[in-house]
């Protein structure tokens, strides 16, 4: 291996790295408001399924812009919405809310609702509280939620 192959390798694998932590730094709210909404889904019937944080989990790993997240950090983030919900369910929701509304009128908006949907439908149905939980982030977004359902 010629020296410049050697500097070639190593520029490459930190342009690499680079490209990593800076799609982490963007997809970082966006992860947060996905997490956010799905808690609040999951929550709103009063009972989180192994489904719908697999659901989560799953998207989250098919997903480019959140792939480069562990999912050990993801269920660490829903644990932690989750026992926001389970002291307060009213002050976490305005917390999900406000992550979500970050959102409004950007083109990953429509992409939250149906994340949150399929969050929803993990167990096999959508509960009315999960469809009244589902309205208020399409409100937050801007978004009619007659057009998800």
């Amino acid at each position: 291996m010629s020296i410049f192959d050697s500097i070639k390798k190593s520029v490459t694998s930190a342009a690499n790295s680079m490209n990593s932590e800076l799609k982490k730094f963007r997809s970082k709210d966006l992860l947060q408001a996905i997490v956010a909404g799905s808690t609040m889904i999951a929550y709103a019937d009063g009972a989180v399924s192994a489904e719908e944080k697999q659901k989560l989990l799953g998207y989250v790993r098919s997903s480019e812009q959140l792939s480069v997240f562990e999912s050990d950090k993801v269920m660490e983030s829903f644990t932690q919405y989750l026992s926001r919900f389970e002291f307060d369910a009213t002050i976490a929701a305005g917390e999900a809310l406000q992550k979500i509304a970050a959102f409004r009128g950007k083109p990953e908006a429509e992409l939250i609702v149906r994340v949150c949907l399929a969050i929803a439908k993990a167990d096999g149905n959508i509960d009315p509280k999960e469809q009244q939980a589902l309205g208020q982030i399409c409100q937050s977004l801007g978004l009619d939620v007659k057009n998800f359902l």
